[in-house]
């Protein structure tokens, strides 16, 4: 009975993230049909650990003539420890809070160039900051093949529109290849983060994104020069038109790509203030 509960808790929790659009804050919306197999599949275990227990079935027959998953935990303690932790994603899932990410994490954990090297848990992902980079899920030349195949995207647009849908492509490719993007005209959204160094003020216009979950989750935009007389506050959402071009940023010691903006507009947040990267 306590398999087929914990089970039809895993179903109703991604129905639920679904429902209530909280799952956008955990995974890339592209791999959504996943979701949907984990329903399924958590649905069927779960009516298959129902029948079971009604039926009464013998010890042999609940673990499928002894290949089941209670290996080794003949002991009240061990099987307790086994449903806390398969209990436990459950409880993380439906009582703890999501919360939108701001340029209050910006300013907790900076950002850095090209990727911070900050761990998140997983060894193998680190938090990324300011530009995007996929280069750690390919090897060299299939990495290099993904943005020449990218770059004959956009090679011929002046204007570039950056949107929802291809922000994290874009500022991965500006930033791989700055000198193909000076002079072009660019449009996009975001939020504002300002900082200073050295009496020196800096502002940037950012999109929280995704790559692939949470783990890989970062802070993704470009340097703005925004116009003289203009004042803005962090957190208040723009969208701007204007040049790109490369300017020094003194605490990284180098040149990045930014925008000249033309133009500018306040905007409200947008509902799901993420951005995916698609594959």
């Amino acid at each position: 009975m306590i398999r087929f509960l914990i089970l039809s808790g895993y179903f109703e929790l991604m129905m639920y993230l679904q429902v209530s659009g909280r799952l956008d804050q955990y995974i890339n919306v592209h791999y959504r049909y996943l979701i949907f197999l984990t329903m399924f599949l958590s649905l069927i275990f779960a009516l298959v650990q129902l029948k079971i227990w009604t039926e009464g079935e013998t010890h042999k027959e609940k673990t499928h003539s002894g290949h089941g998953h209670d290996h080794g935990l003949t002991k009240p303690y061990q099987r307790g420890i086994a449903y806390l932790l398969l209990v436990l994603p459950l409880i993380v899932g439906t009582l703890f809070p999501t919360i939108s990410l701001d340029t209050t994490i910006v300013e907790a954990k900076g950002f850095s160039f090209p990727v911070s090297k900050e761990s998140v848990g997983d060894p193998e992902m680190n938090t990324q900051y300011l530009k995007p980079d996929t280069s750690i899920y390919y090897n060299k030349s299939d990495y290099n093949e993904q943005m020449t195949k990218l770059m004959k995207k956009y090679a011929a647009d002046q204007k570039l529109e950056v949107t929802d849908e291809n922000y994290l492509e874009m500022m991965e490719l500006i930033y791989n290849y700055p000198n193909s993007f000076v002079g072009k005209k660019i449009s996009f959204n975001g939020f504002v983060y300002e900082t200073t160094s050295k009496n020196q003020k800096y502002d940037f216009l950012f999109r929280f994104g995704i790559i692939h979950c949470v783990a890989d989750s970062g802070v993704f935009g470009l340097m703005t020069k925004l116009p003289a007389n203009m004042t803005v506050k962090n957190n208040q959402w723009l969208h701007v038109e204007g040049t790109i071009t490369l300017d020094f940023f003194e605490p990284f010691q180098r040149q990045i790509p930014s925008v000249a903006v033309d133009s500018t507009q306040i905007v409200s947040a947008p509902k799901n203030q993420y951005v995916y990267r698609a594959f």
